[in-house]
């Protein structure tokens, strides 16, 4: 993997925009590891293509993570800032690898081989608004065989709790696919746990890097007549000082 420049990151940013957002994800990490096959990154488990994501948006946007949350409680708005080392978690030793063995549960009776949720599974759920078909439909996605005392068993009737037991293990094999943040509100002391998306968050600031770096060779263009190519060829510190000198 690589960091993007800056020509590089608006290019993703223009097609990301009529991308839906796991596409989004995977076009960014196409951009940065191009000696991984488009295949090969949407078969990476939900946890390993976070981790990819977030040593990526680290690189390009640095180690701080600043963003707003809505108390549960109050209705409150706060702003969060963590470093990025703070939730990165560390990979399980049984983590599925990719192209690895799958995983195994065996309870009550049960034995189940399963692999962890990647990419083509959100993708195929984006149009499923009903969250508990939408979990059934994952489940039954990443399943590989059910067998009960000894013999072969559908895999759309599994008791709750053996349904259970495999998500708790999927989230210890992967444990960077299901981020949480630890909130307290200073208006009202309400404390819950935020789930925290790199994808979503990320993209939201490229949107915003995007934005406001055209904006910039609007103003720089517009006042020396330089090309697109030319003023994102300059360092950003070199940008500043020109844009400064514009605005007087």
């Amino acid at each position: 993997m690589r960091m993007l420049s800056a020509p590089e990151l608006l290019d993703v940013w223009e097609r990301g925009l009529g991308q839906p957002p796991v596409q989004r994800a995977l076009s960014l990490l196409a951009a940065a590891c191009p000696e991984m096959s488009p295949e090969v990154l949407a078969a990476l488990s939900l946890g390993q293509r976070d981790a990819y994501l977030l040593t990526l948006r680290e690189w390009m946007f640095g180690p701080q993570l600043t963003g707003l949350a809505t108390c549960s409680g109050c209705g409150e708005r706060l702003e969060l800032t963590c470093q990025v080392a703070e939730i990165r978690a560390a990979p399980a030793a049984s983590q599925q690898e990719e192209g690895g063995e799958a995983l195994s549960l065996t309870a009550a009776g049960y034995a189940v081989r399963f692999r962890l949720p990647d990419s083509s599974d959100l993708a195929a759920l984006a149009d499923q608004t009903d969250l508990a078909a939408a979990r059934q439909q994952l489940l039954d996605r990443c399943l590989l065989a059910v067998q009960h005392d000894g013999e072969e068993a559908p895999t759309d009737r599994l008791p709750a709790p053996i349904v259970e037991a495999i998500v708790e293990r999927m989230a210890q094999a992967d444990p960077q696919a299901d981020v949480r943040l630890a909130l307290t509100c200073p208006a009202c002391g309400n404390q819950w746990l935020a789930a925290f998306d790199i994808a979503s968050f990320f993209w939201n600031e490229i949107n915003a890097w995007a934005v406001r770096l055209l904006g910039e060779v609007h103003t720089l263009a517009s006042a020396y007549g330089w090309r697109e190519t030319d003023i994102l060829a300059l360092s950003p510190w070199r940008r500043q000082m020109y844009l400064e000198m514009v605005r007087g």
